[in-house]
């Protein structure tokens, strides 16, 4: 099968050549070793590989995780993935989430306001948005069935031992930089663990082989 490759942003590209995977420990790829295995099973067998990443809130992390997930399977050239997020409860994407994706070159733009504003989010001047706003992770917007369930928070991982329609249950959990929230170090905070979710979600596609 002959992939193609998308052109990101500039500034997208940049953020990705300073993705190190040599900073992922042996431990960590053990743990990110199932969705490399879901990816490229689906792939093999040419079907459509669909992802939801959850966490608590819908708020921070499943959002990140979402983004880079898309980003990378475009950057690699798999294809027919799609990505989304939920949580066990719906709030808002929280603006910092925006504003770091924002800053490491998605263009995003809010195209409903309100307590759970709606951001579409790109990554190529003619790739499809991803739609970021806050919803459950059984909402009608997401998958029903035959999709992977990526655990990224604690929480979520131990609040939802079933996860109704998932082909497959696959926790990678990342600490959740709301603890840094309203301090002098919650931009750097953000950065830091938007980089290592890229960082480990670039892995996982470098893995597939088509």
């Amino acid at each position: 099968m002959t992939t193609t490759k998308t052109n990101l942003f500039p500034e997208i590209e940049n953020v990705i050549s300073t993705l190190n995977f040599e900073s992922i420990s042996e431990e960590r790829k053990i743990v990110l070793q199932p969705l490399i295995d879901f990816i490229q099973r689906k792939s093999d067998e040419q079907k459509e590989i669909r992802l939801n990443l959850i966490c608590t809130h819908n708020s921070r992390r499943s959002h990140l995780s979402q983004v880079w997930a898309q980003t990378a399977a475009a950057h690699y050239g798999i294809q027919n993935v799609f990505c989304y997020s939920g949580g066990t409860e719906a709030t808002a994407m929280f603006p910092m989430a925006a504003k770091t994706l924002a800053k490491q070159g998605f263009q995003i733009k809010t195209i409903a306001d309100g307590n759970n504003p709606i951001y579409a989010i790109k990554y190529n001047e003619n790739a499809h948005p991803i739609i970021g706003f806050s919803k459950t992770f059984d909402d009608d917007f997401n998958p029903q069935s035959e999709f992977a369930a990526i655990l990224t928070c604690s929480s979520a991982d131990q609040g939802c031992p079933f996860i109704a329609g998932a082909e497959k249950r696959i926790p990678i959990t990342f600490e959740d930089p709301k603890a840094f929230d309203n301090t002098p170090q919650q931009a750097e905070k953000y950065e830091e663990r938007s980089v290592q979710i890229a960082t480990e979600l670039f892995y996982v596609f470098s893995q597939i082989k088509q």
